[in-house]
């Protein structure tokens, strides 16, 4: 009795492990006890997000309970924007649109991978997300991928999805999405 019981303990130990196995992203472990905030600053794929959340004074809401999904765009994501985009972005001045980006980025809630495959099952092949400002990001499948759809008709495809956090959930994107 004694024998089974270190066996089935053993195995829950196992499962729990594997189950807390960091994803990592830009070369850092994403740990699902941090939140939003605090696993991206870590990420060397994801600085010039982390300094546009700041920049758009962010980072306190990006760090509440939520629940957030944030849909988070690369460096390279950024860098495919036209030239001194971002350099205009995080100006003073031009914080209201920053915000409006990157607020287009987030859905209320805690969205995995699945849930989203559900809701575009459920629609008949895509899926409206509203975003927290207040804009629409279609989610659609692509050759088993996830793929956003802006409302300029731009696409951006998620390449790392599920990356849990204490106050939500991170997909990677490769495009930054733009509200019209």
């Amino acid at each position: 009795m004694k024998k089974i019981a270190l066996i089935i303990m053993s195995a829950f130990v196992l499962n729990a492990s594997i189950a807390q196995k960091p994803v990592t992203v830009g070369g850092a472990a994403m740990y699902a006890t941090k939140d939003i905030v605090d696993n991206a600053v870590n990420s060397a794929d994801h600085t010039t997000l982390v300094a546009a959340v700041k920049a758009a004074g962010l980072v306190e809401t990006l760090k509440s309970a939520g629940p957030f999904t944030v849909f988070a765009p690369t460096n390279e994501a950024f860098a495919k924007l036209p030239k001194g985009t971002v350099e205009s972005l995080v100006k003073p001045e031009n914080k209201a649109t920053l915000t409006k980006i990157l607020t287009y980025h987030v859905v209320a809630g805690k969205w995995d991978a699945k849930a989203i495959a559900k809701l575009i099952k459920d629609g008949n092949g895509t899926a409206a997300l509203k975003t927290v400002s207040g804009g629409i990001l279609k989610a659609s499948m692509k050759d088993g991928k996830l793929i956003l759809t802006d409302e300029k008709g731009g696409v951006a495809t998620v390449t790392i999805a599920n990356v849990f956090q204490s106050n939500g959930v991170i997909h990677v994107i490769d495009t930054v999405v733009l509200p019209s």
